[in-house]
């Protein structure tokens, strides 16, 4: 396989590695990957390949990547990013790399690319958790660079829309819509619940803007779809009924509506799967900020009191930055009974975390 790629994904992932923190890293993979049907034999398949006992490789290997990144997105997905992301950067240089120089049936290489640009675009999303958006945007690259050669237009899609969806938070909505609409338009042939992912992003981008025109007829169309989507076998399930509402919100409230913007944040509160508690957290955090900020006192208090259940079991940058600006609008209501008991569990919860107040 290409040497410039290969070379390319083992300097990324090494400036993603802290030397210091290697045996820990090795340790913490391995207990992951003890949950893949078949470890023991995969480890030794890998330690060949790695040291050049082993020139070739096979869909086992393929399912291997896979099955590992499916493992550590479950992690990010349950306690962030902050240590998901080391055991993935160790995972690529260690063993992906070496997959990738090994010799391989066309089919298998390009299968290998594909699993390699998934990893990839995983680890650039943790990234992002973490606020390290310059380091979001390699990994980024890196997985569009490798769906390009796999032909894999799925990843392709949604690495581009991960970019959308970086840029938006940061406020670069004129930048969002580019890459939403680029990664619509690399996808004319999408189901209905790819349709609802793509078109959901284009809205709330189209809404930064203050294109409210292009904004509602894309998260109409969104709705459509998921409406569609939802009729049907949940194969894509990474954008969900949750997933929508929030798109729903952010549109309503980059148009002015923080009402309607706080009703459809809690509707996806209410739908989201307890499984999801990184975003869990975030969009708590989130929702009680919209409340504090429109007035609701008492009701924003209550939804940061339900993000504080799950926060110290997170480690993620964005989860910080919530819980952070939510205190920050609290204390200024510390003679409210309730105001000031919820802020003082936010400090006890946060007193060894980076957002504890001074």
């Amino acid at each position: 396989m290409g040497t410039n790629i290969v070379g390319g994904l083992v300097d990324l992932g090494r400036w993603d590695m802290d030397p210091s923190r290697r045996t820990v890293l090795g340790a913490g993979l391995f207990s992951v990957a003890l949950t893949i049907p078949g470890w023991p034999d995969v480890v030794g398949r890998a330690e060949a390949v790695q040291s050049g006992r082993t020139r070739r490789i096979g869909e086992s290997e393929v399912d291997t990547v896979t099955a590992m990144t499916e493992r550590i997105s479950e992690l990010d997905d349950q306690f962030g990013g902050r240590h998901a992301r080391p055991m993935a950067a160790a995972f690529m240089v260690n063993t992906v790399a070496a997959y990738l120089r090994a010799d391989a049936p066309e089919s298998v290489r390009k299968s290998m690319l594909s699993a390699a640009s998934d990893l990839c675009y995983l680890t650039g999303y943790m990234a992002v958790d973490e606020g390290q958006h310059g380091l979001a945007q390699r990994y980024y690259l890196k997985a569009l660079e490798l769906s390009g050669a796999a032909e894999d237009y799925l990843t392709y899609c949604t690495t581009l829309r991960g970019m959308s969806v970086q840029a938006v938070d940061l406020g670069h909505g004129t930048k969002s819509l580019e890459l939403a609409n680029a990664a619509a338009a690399a996808s004319p042939q999408a189901g209905p619940r790819m349709r609802a992912f793509l078109t959901g992003q284009q809205a709330h981008a189209a809404a930064q803007t203050g294109d409210r025109r292009m904004a509602l007829r894309y998260i109409r169309e969104a709705e459509t779809a998921m409406d569609r989507a939802e009729s049907r076998e949940k194969a894509f399930g990474s954008y969900d009924p949750a997933a929508l509402n929030y798109h729903i919100s952010q549109v309503r409230y980059e148009l002015g509506d923080t009402g309607g913007a706080v009703a459809a944040m809690q509707q996806s509160d209410k739908v989201r799967d307890s499984f999801y508690r990184r975003t869990r957290v975030r969009m708590r955090g989130l929702l009680a900020e919209r409340q504090l900020s429109a007035g609701h006192l008492e009701a924003g208090c209550a939804t940061f009191d339900l993000a504080l259940d799950d926060y110290p079991q997170v480690q993620s940058a964005r989860a910080d930055d919530r819980i952070r600006s939510v205190l920050t609008l609290l204390r200024p209501h510390l003679n409210n009974r309730t105001a000031k008991a919820v802020y003082e569990r936010a400090r006890a919860v946060t007193q060894h975390r980076p957002v504890a107040p001074a």
